[in-house]
């Protein structure tokens, strides 16, 4: 696996943008965008599953826009993140945090789709909408520290 991250950092695109202060802060800016949208869209649908946020709607009548936001703030972010991780890729493939932020981010999207909708749409216990939501909002808010501890401590 270090022979392709090796030659993915000597590719075109990764001395692109490794060159480029400009490309790599719009690839930033854009990718937290889309870091915004995911996390967003997860706190959202979660906070409202929990009955803290918009209360008089239903679960599923939030969620679906949310999940919307998510899924194109994933894509953003994968597309974006495959260009900046690129120029740094043996580097960052072993760091711990970022190891740490993928299994989140994957862990988040999966658990939101799988779990979080199931219950959205079914007339579940107070308890299970909760306890639900506690899981989603712990998985996007510990992703969210995960993303904020990459960038500050690389």
């Amino acid at each position: 696996m270090t022979s392709f991250f090796v030659w993915l950092e000597a590719t075109g695109v990764a001395t692109t943008v490794r060159d480029s202060l400009i490309l790599t802060g719009g690839l930033s800016a854009v990718h937290l965008i889309g870091f915004t949208l995911s996390t967003g869209g997860g706190l959202v649908a979660n906070l409202n599953l929990f009955g803290i946020l918009l209360p008089g709607r239903s679960p599923i009548e939030v969620s679906r826009p949310a999940t919307r936001g998510i899924l194109l703030g994933v894509a953003i972010s994968i597309v974006t993140g495959a260009f900046l991780f690129a120029p740094r890729a043996t580097v960052a493939s072993v760091n711990p945090i970022f190891q740490t932020k993928m299994l989140l981010l994957l862990s988040a999207v999966v658990f939101h789709l799988a779990v979080h909708q199931r219950v959205a749409r079914s007339s579940g216990s107070m308890s299970t909408r909760r306890g639900t939501a506690l899981v989603g909002l712990l998985l996007w808010i510990c992703l969210a520290l995960a993303g904020c501890a990459f960038i500050l401590l690389e």
